[in-house]
């Protein structure tokens, strides 16, 4: 496995009740942490207890009121070297999954949807005249 392909991010989804996540959004505002940060690290947490010693080290514990985008840089850069395209590339595809997480979210709320007729994401009843 090259090093990169060892570090690299990706999206994971699942679906929890609306009360839970509102918790959840709650809880990492209290802790100036994203939720990806958030979620990352309360899975970190439970896995404590069911980890082998022969399994790869964890990240480090997230910090909260850190920069999410400098907890990843530090993340990566512990497991090894990258020059500045591979560190684009890897906290890039956070911030796609991160927008795509995003427009979820708003469309599951109902504030935006996606128009064809306009060609892309629009707010919810601003698309008439427009």
């Amino acid at each position: 496995m090259s090093e990169s392909s060892a570090t690299e991010t990706v999206v994971v989804r699942t679906y929890v009740p609306a009360y839970q996540k509102s918790r959840w959004e709650s809880h990492a505002d209290d802790l100036e942490m994203s939720q990806s940060e958030y979620i990352r690290t309360m899975v970190q947490a439970g896995r404590k207890g069911f980890e082998s010693d022969d399994e790869e080290p964890r990240s480090p514990d997230a910090t909260p009121g850190g920069s999410d985008l400098e907890t990843q840089v530090l993340d990566l850069l512990s497991s090894g070297t990258y020059n500045w395209e591979e560190l684009l590339a890897t906290v890039s595809d956070d911030i796609e999954g991160q927008l795509e997480d995003a427009l979820d979210t708003l469309q599951a709320q109902d504030q935006v949807r996606y128009s064809g007729r306009h060609g892309g994401y629009v707010r919810t009843g601003e698309t008439d005249g427009n």
